[in-house]
Formats: structure tokens, C-alpha cells, sequence
């Protein structure tokens, strides 16, 4: 399918890579932006909120711990519990007189203690009412943040309270919520009580009460400066009821929302999730402990304000696509002037050369890869014109080679008959040598006119090695014996090159023995090894007890580092076989050499343990 789309010129295939690469890098580099710039508008946003979330959180936190700090000191104060003793059973105020006077003297150092220790907290100016009262509600303490709120029956009224036995009979820290100040008029004022018994300093017993009004001013107050746009919602959440922070005050308002996802890994200390709003919207909502006590701080982030920045990322992520695109173009306008261009100047070269015109064109001969190409294309036309007249010389010569090859086909014949004749002529002549060494010499060269690269079995290479040493033999007049020790019947049916072990035998007469200038003994000796892996393989050893060799000399003879002759045997030398062992086997066969001078020298030859298909078992070298 994109075969067929793409076009069949290389400006129209440069052209449309490049648009193609263009959207597909403009698309990834617009997806990335856009991923990139959500998340981390997303994450500045969350943790803005949460940021000035915890310092509204640490200011709260910080003056509940000194209030809650003041109400302990009145539960456990020595004045404080003296006071409640001793007014436990006290209807009235007792009238001044010498009898009395102790009592006064125990309530009013009490309540200059509690005087004190109100004004020494840093929070209570959000204490709108102190209450330390006996169980009888009579003769109690009270402070208030202005005169005229002073009761009489105060205590009374807070004990008569609806929240009152609740929070008094918790056996720590109740939180009621905002409620209404039993002693205001106004239904918009709400406090937070916070009733605690005071115990006897001696004893478990029980003789008294305190109670504290906190205002909603202890919230509020940091809220009024609190970032708070619009369309977001801040929520309250004390004691189990949730109230919205709506103009400077609370309305308890219950936080309906589904939560969806979790996203707190945006924030440090502050829990993030998306909500659905019940309105049907989803919302990020930021929630802060306020303090210790469990409540806590709940904001709904801005949504107008979220889209207002993602769209000027939007904005940002269109610049930056537009400037791929423009750099799209010029890059197209680049190649098509850099590629295209010179490509149909070559084009139009090679179709004139394609119509008989090989003349020379400088004009595209130029400065870089394309003018490599274009004087490759004119050296080419020029070859064209050799390569034609020298066709033409080959065809002449053509008759004369066919003639020469028949000629070189007859030649050995031609010698086999001759060498025949001789054989003949000697049994008449009764010269059995020389019929012996004519028949052994005819042999070897009707192999030698066969090739070099057939495998043959190990009994005919053998027989190769009998009729070459035949002939030696005559030459050396007996002096000179050779041993075959063949480990098993079935290794005679193995195969190898042709002509591998001549060149070791060779090597043995005239390296070997004929330098050391007495008689001596080649052994070929053929045995079953392992090879390598777990293959079997063949190895034959030539060992001779001749002058021996040097390291250097091996590995000269190895690389096949002697000089080339014109004699045959001489060119299939033992460097010459052991490439024909790799090339054919591979590097873990070969030819291996073991010597010392003046004594031996053994040509190891490893083969594969391959099996002739037929003649298997039959016969051997006697």
C-alpha cells in the first residue's frame, strides 16, 4: 500500500518523506509539549494550592496548639482546682466577712491566675468566652472579649446546651463543628466550644468544668486573604461536618463528591484526587490536615483559570508547529535544489549514452557525491567504448583457444598410450623396473589429469601415494622405506582432497630425509580422533626420521610462504592442502607439524570422519 502510494521521481519521494517525517516529528513533538506542559500545569497548579493551603493549615494548627494548651493549664491548674473544691457545695457568693473572707481570697486568686494565663496565650483574642464553673453552675469563673456579654446565668445556659453532655462526657477532644454562640443573637456567628472536667488535684474526683468559645475568626481570619478564584470552592471540615467557605464565612455544606482517580503524586504532604462534582463536572480537589485534631482543609481548584493557561500553552504548542513547518519547506526547497535537480541532470546523461552518445559531459562532473556519480558515468561510457573493441578482439581470438584446448584434451592420451608402449617393450626386453616404474608413473598422471578437487576415499589416495613412491624408490635406489598402520578396515572408505598426502610424502624425501644423506622411514599412519564438538574426526599422521624442522620453518611452510614452481607436485605444496582442509571443512580441521631437529618430523592431517557411499570396507594398501 505505501509502495503504491509513493511516487515514482526523487523529488516527488524526497518531497513526500519530508512532508511525511514533518507531521509525523510536528505530531510527536505536539503530542510531548502538550503532555509535558498539562502535566506540569497540572502539578503548578496542585501544588500552589497546596502550598498556600499549609500556610493557612500551619496558622490554624499553631493557635489551636496554644488554645488547647490554655484549656490544659485550667483542668490542671492547682488555683483552678482549689477554686472548684472549694465552691462545689457554695449555692452564692459568700457576703464579705472574717468567716468568708478564705473563700473570696481562693476565687479571686483563681480567677487573677485564669486572667493572666488568657492573656499570656498568643491566641486568645479568638477566645470569645472562658468558663471555669463548679457542677452546681454557681459561683463561676468567666472571661469574655467584651463587658457587655457578660451572663449571669452563663454556666447555666452552656450546660443546658445541646452539645454540651456530648462533649463533656468524651473521654478526650470532641469537635461539635461550628455552632451557634449561645449568647449571641445573630445566627451567622458560630464558635467552636471545646468542654473539658476538671479533676480534684488529689484525687479522681470530678469538681468541675471549663469551656471555651473559639470563634470561626480562627479560620476565617487566614482565609480572607487566601487566593480563592471564582469558580473554586474551599471547604471546611471539622468534627465529621464540612462547611464552604462562601464570603468571609461558613455554611456547613456537605462535601458531595466521587472520587476517580488518585493524583497525589503531584503533592509533598497533601492529598490530590479528580472528583465528579455533583453538578456532573470533574474537578481537582487539593485536601490539607488543618491541625492534629482531623480536620481538615479541602480546596476544588479553578477550572477558568486552569483553561486559561492550558490555553496559552495551546497557543505556544501551535507556534512551535507552525515553525516545523516552515522549516519543513525551506528543507524541501534545499534538497530539490541540492539533489533533484542535479539527479535530472544525470538522468539525462545516461539516456543519452543509452542512445549510442558515450561522449564525455564535464558539466556533471560536480563538487561533491552526485559529481563522484557523474564522472563515474563518464568514465563508464568511456570503459563502454574499450570494453566493445575489445569484444570484438576476444571473438578473433576465440577459435585459436577452442583449438588449444582440444589439443592439451589429446596431449595426456596421447602420453598414456606412449607410457603404455614402454611398459611393453620392457617385459619384452625383460626390464621389470622399468615397466614397474612406467606403469606407477602412467597412473599418476591419468589422476593428475582428473583435477585437484574431488574427494576421493583414503585407499585410492593411498594407491596415489604407492605409485609416487614407487617412483622414488628407483630414484634413491632402496634406501628409502615407507609403513602404513591403518587403525581400522572402515577409515580406507574415508574421504579427502586428492592429492593430500603426496605433497606430505614429498615434503618427508626431499626436506626430511634426503638432507640427512642415509637411509630412512616414512610411516602414514590413519586413526579415528575427536574432533570438534562432538563430531568424530579423521586424522592421519606422515612422520619421517629426517633432519626435522625450525618453528620458523613450520610456520613458513604452513602459509604456504614457498616459492611457486612449475613442477606439480611442487605446487600442491602442504601450505596449498591445508587451505583446501579449511576452505572446505572450516578452521577446526587442517594440518598440524611437530618436529625435532635431527630427529623426526610428523604432519598431522585433521579431516572430517566422512564414509565413502560405496566400495565401504574394501580392501587396503599391502
Amino acid at each position: 500500500m505505501i509502495k503504491r502510494m509513493m511516487p515514482k521521481t526523487i523529488r516527488g519521494k524526497i518531497i513526500a518523506c519530508t512532508g511525511a517525517f514533518t507531521v509525523i516529528i510536528a505530531a510527536i513533538t505536539v503530542t510531548i509539549c502538550f503532555c509535558v506542559f498539562q502535566t506540569f500545569l497540572i502539578r503548578n497548579q496542585i501544588q500552589s494550592a497546596e502550598y498556600n493551603l499549609q500556610v493557612v493549615s500551619h496558622n490554624v494548627s499553631t493557635n489551636m496548639d496554644s488554645i488547647i494548651n490554655f484549656n490544659e493549664w485550667c483542668t490542671s491548674n492547682p488555683d483552678i482546682s482549689r477554686y472548684l473544691d472549694a465552691f462545689k457545695n457554695q449555692t452564692k457568693m459568700p457576703s464579705i466577712s472574717s468567716e468568708n473572707s478564705y473563700l473570696r481570697m481562693v476565687a479571686l486568686s483563681a480567677y487573677e491566675r485564669l486572667k493572666e494565663e488568657y492573656r499570656n496565650t498568643n491566641s486568645h483574642n479568638y477566645i470569645t468566652r472562658v468558663i471555669v464553673s463548679p457542677l452546681n453552675c454557681r459561683n463561676y469563673l468567666q472571661i469574655s472579649d467584651t463587658a457587655s456579654s457578660l451572663t449571669p446565668d452563663a454556666a447555666d445556659i452552656i450546660h443546658y446546651t445541646d452539645f454540651f453532655e456530648d462533649i463533656y462526657n468524651a473521654k478526650g477532644y470532641l469537635w461539635p463543628g461550628l455552632v451557634k454562640d449561645p449568647f449571641s443573637t445573630s445566627e451567622t456567628k458560630k464558635i467552636l466550644p471545646i468542654i473539658r472536667p476538671v479533676y480534684n488535684q488529689y484525687n479522681s474526683e470530678i469538681v468541675g468544668w471549663t469551656y471555651f468559645a473559639i470563634s470561626d475568626q480562627l479560620i476565617s481570619s487566614y482565609l480572607n486573604s487566601f487566593p480563592l478564584e471564582e469558580d473554586s470552592h474551599l471547604y471546611i471540615t471539622i468534627g465529621g461536618h464540612s462547611y464552604q467557605y462562601v464570603n468571609g464565612g461558613f455554611t456547613e455544606d456537605p462535601l458531595l463528591c466521587e472520587s476517580l482517580r488518585d493524583i497525589s503524586i503531584n503533592t509533598i504532604n497533601s492529598q490530590a484526587s479528580l472528583v465528579k462534582l455533583p453538578d456532573g463536572s470533574k474537578r481537582r480537589m487539593v485536601t490539607s490536615p488543618l491541625n492534629e485534631n482531623g480536620w481538615t482543609i479541602s480546596l476544588v481548584l479553578s477550572e477558568k483559570n486552569y483553561n486559561m493557561q492550558k490555553h496559552v500553552y495551546l497557543l505556544l504548542i501551535a507556534v512551535i508547529a507552525v515553525t516545523i513547518f516552515l522549516m519543513a519547506f525551506l528543507l524541501i526547497y534545499l534538497l530539490n535544489k541540492a539533489i533533484s535537480q542535479p539527479v535530472q541532470k544525470l538522468r539525462g546523461t545516461i539516456d543519452r549514452i543509452s542512445h549510442g552518445n558515450f561522449a564525455r559531459d564535464p558539466s556533471i562532473e560536480w563538487e561533491d557525491e552526485l559529481g563522484v556519480i557523474g564522472r563515474g558515468i563518464n568514465q563508464m561510457s568511456e570503459n563502454v567504448v574499450t570494453l566493445m573493441d575489445k569484444r570484438v578482439d576476444d571473438e578473433k581470438q576465440k577459435k585459436d583457444l577452442e583449438y588449444q584446448i582440444l589439443q592439451s584434451q589429446i596431449n595426456p592420451h596421447f602420453l598414456y598410450n606412449t607410457l603404455n608402449s614402454i611398459k611393453w617393450m620392457a617385459t619384452i626386453q625383460n626390464a621389470p623396473g622399468i615397466a614397474e616404474m612406467t606403469t606407477s608413473l602412467a597412473r599418476l598422471m591419468k589422476n593428475i589429469s582428473k583435477g585437484t578437487a574431488s574427494l576421493i576415499p583414503l585407499k585410492e589416495e593411498l594407491e596415489l601415494v604407492k605409485d609416487y613412491f614407487l617412483i622414488q624408490q628407483y630414484r634413491y635406489g632402496g634406501s628409502i622405506s615407507i609403513e602404513y598402520q591403518i587403525e581400522s578396515e572402515d577409515l580406507y572408505q574415508c574421504r579427502l582432497h586428492r592429492f593430500t598426502l603426496q605433497p606430505m610424502v614429498e615434503n618427508a624425501l626431499f626436506h626430511g630425509i634426503e638432507p640427512k644423506g642415509c637411509a630412512g622411514k616414512i610411516i602414514i599412519k590413519a586413526e579415528k580422533a575427536g574432533g570438534p564438538g562432538s563430531s568424530p574426526a579423521l586424522k592421519i599422521s606422515v612422520t619421517d626420521n629426517g633432519v626435522g624442522m625450525t618453528e620458523e620453518a613450520i610456520s613458513k611452510v604452513l602459509a604456504g610462504g614457498a616459492s611457486p614452481s612449475a613442477d606439480f607436485f611442487k605446487q600442491v605444496g602442504i601450505g596449498n592442502v591445508n587451505k583446501r582442509i579449511q576452505y572446505d571443512f572450516g578452521p577446526d580441521y587442517g594440518i598440524q607439524i611437530e618436529s625435532r631437529l635431527g630427529e623426526y618430523t610428523t604432519v598431522s592431517i585433521i579431516l572430517p570422519y566422512s564414509i565413502a557411499e560405496a566400495e565401504q570396507g574394501k580392501g587396503g594398501i599391502q
